[in-house]
């Protein structure tokens, strides 16, 4: 259980690019960071219009000389600095993400970056290698792979509860852009520009976070070729799509879908993962994260709580509060943040000691291919195509 007790040495000296007042996700990494005193935020280069980025860093006690104009200047004036920045999170518009990661590597800076790392596969191998040659963690934030009862799953499936695995049925499907929300919202609208947002709008967005779910909870798995067709409903998207659908099929012969939406009208967030085995099934949903449901052919359903003593100590060790009292999203992303600052510490300082997993830069690199070829399969006609 997490209590609160010193998990590293020092606190790691983290500074952030974006997520200034206004940001969507800003708040969230701030607290998930500095919940466990694992980070200490020094620096920001927090807004594109700098005297309001500096602005908003004093109001949450970053001193005013550490509030930067933009990440370049925070990233050559830190590096001089005897008590600078030690790692950076990435917290910016998905454009910028690449160059943002590529500049703090060569600064030699630990990376928390928002997904997608970047636009193109062969960008995040590339950005895969400066990381190995730097000797630098790049940290992605898919936040829901905190939850407790996904390591109960992973833990589940490796001790065979539910026999060979079969299927894999995957979604993230909300309706709150049923209609064009964005020609209002400027945080909506950046969006569903290609320059700004890639050549996918819910295949990235959304689809890749039960993605990596499944990564996480069947790292046995590996796609061998999939099928996707997307659409623009709303047609202003064009051609970015705001609903998919993936077919897949895994090396071991099992198949999996993913529904990627936003136009799913009437759905508040709609992400589930539901593993389907020759023995019995688990079905995870992020509206009721806090439950595991677990089927086991010829038996009533058992519903699985966060904080239980049947759990597996896996799971266990992401505990805060005990059982019965909910855990949400904040304390998933705080569980991430402290595998992160784990991960950082055994390269400071040399050692192997934690050995815990979290979404890095190969899960950064899957998700970019991940779409890479689903833009490839849906512009060619919805084709199955090689996964490569």
């Amino acid at each position: 259980m997490i209590n609160g007790e010193k998990n590293i040495d020092e606190p790691i000296r983290w500074g952030m690019v974006g997520g200034g007042r206004g940001s969507q996700i800003g708040y969230i990494h701030r607290s998930s960071a500095l919940r466990d005193n694992n980070f200490k935020l020094v620096a920001g280069a927090f807004d594109i219009n700098a005297e309001r980025g500096k602005e908003f860093g004093v109001n949450i006690h970053v001193a005013e000389e550490r509030c930067y104009p933009d990440y370049k200047t925070m990233f050559e004036k830190e590096e001089k600095l005897e008590d600078g920045i030690q790692a950076v999170s990435i917290a910016t518009p998905n454009g910028t993400h690449y160059e943002i990661c590529k500049a703090a590597l060569h600064a030699n800076l630990h990376v928390v970056c928002e997904k997608p790392l970047c636009f193109t596969t062969e960008e995040a191998k590339e950005l895969e290698v400066l990381a190995k040659v730097k000797n630098r963690v790049v940290g992605i934030t898919y936040g829901y792979s905190g939850h407790q009862m996904i390591e109960q799953g992973r833990q589940m499936i490796a001790n065979g509860e539910l026999g060979e695995i079969r299927i894999v049925n995957m979604q993230f499907a909300h309706g709150f852009h049923s209609e064009a929300v964005e020609l209002d919202n400027p945080s909506t609208k950046w969006r569903v520009d290609p320059k700004i947002v890639g050549p996918s709008y819910v295949l990235g967005d959304l689809g890749t976070h039960p993605l990596y779910l499944s990564e996480v909870m069947l790292p046995h798995l590996n796609i061998k070729r999939l099928m996707c067709s997307r659409q623009s409903f709303v047609k202003s998207r064009a051609p970015l799509e705001d609903n998919a659908y993936t077919l897949m099929e895994y090396d071991n012969g099992a198949v999996g879908s993913v529904w990627s939406s936003a136009v799913n009208a009437g759905s508040m967030h709609g992400q589930k993962i539901r593993v389907i085995g020759s023995k019995a099934s688990i079905e995870w949903w992020d509206e009721q994260p806090n439950q595991l449901r677990f089927e086991i052919q010829g038996k009533p359903v058992q519903i699985l709580e966060r904080g239980m003593d049947y759990l597996y100590p896996e799971a266990l060790t992401d505990d805060r509060i005990g059982g019965g009292h909910p855990e949400g999203l904040f304390e998933a992303w705080s569980n991430l943040y402290t595998r992160f600052s784990f991960a950082m510490e055994d390269i400071n300082h040399g050692s192997n000691l934690n050995n815990v997993w979290y979404p890095g830069i190969k899960a950064g690199v899957e998700g970019v291919r991940w779409v890479e070829n689903c833009v490839r399969s849906a512009d060619n006609g919805a084709v199955w195509v090689e996964y490569k």
